[in-house]
């Protein structure tokens, strides 16, 4: 296979990063329009990224943000952001260069963007572990005023339709030991065919 000189990849990822920009953008001026609000994952070890020690050490890694409606001050430049949010009932002002961001998700509309930091922007402060950065590890939600949620970040799904017995059956336990599956609920029996061949 040739050897991509010209970097295709690293030029579709500083595009996208124009549209994370251009949304961040839109959002400073004139907010969000409708139901739409943003999960924005950044590695805290990035160059140029500016978060209190205090965050730093409990997100050393990386950290999930949420912008929907505890947020102000939110300015956008041409190499990155920053906005002021509320931690455990601590204020904080934070600073993101987009080319420290690694996942950017709109769970109103479904729409995502994962992007590679690169190994050059990810120097360490001198107080942080000098490991290199892991691939993509699970960001951490930080949504003040909500529960957590799962590591990445995700749209609540629609609630669905309730079943008899196999609502309460949690929703991890794939084999309960009892043959009980997702697909056949609690109590569901089993019917052999040949109970109904002729004998």
């Amino acid at each position: 296979m040739a050897v991509d000189h010209i970097r295709y990849d690293l030029l579709a990822q500083d595009a996208l990063r124009g549209v994370v920009q251009r949304v961040l953008t839109d959002v400073a001026k004139n907010g969000f329009p409708g139901e739409h609000h943003l999960y924005i994952t950044f590695d805290t070890r990035a160059a140029g990224v500016q978060v209190s020690p205090r965050l730093h050490e409990l997100y050393p890694e990386d950290m999930t943000i949420v912008l929907q409606h505890q947020f102000w001050d939110l300015i956008v430049g041409e190499e990155g952001f920053e906005v002021g949010l509320s931690f455990k009932g601590v204020p904080e002002r934070l600073s993101v260069p987009f080319s420290a961001i690694k996942g950017f998700f709109d769970p109103s509309v479904q729409f995502g963007l994962k992007f590679e930091v690169a190994a050059e922007a990810a120097e360490e402060p001198a107080a942080a572990s000098t490991d290199a950065p892991a691939p993509l590890p699970a960001p951490v939600e930080t949504k003040p005023a909500r529960p957590a949620r799962p590591a990445r970040p995700k749209a609540a799904k629609p609630p669905a339709a309730p079943e008899p017995a196999s609502a309460s059956a949690p929703a991890d336990d794939r084999k309960s030991g009892d043959g009980e599956t997702p697909d056949r609920p609690a109590g569901a029996e089993v019917v052999r065919l040949d109970r109904f061949r002729k004998k």
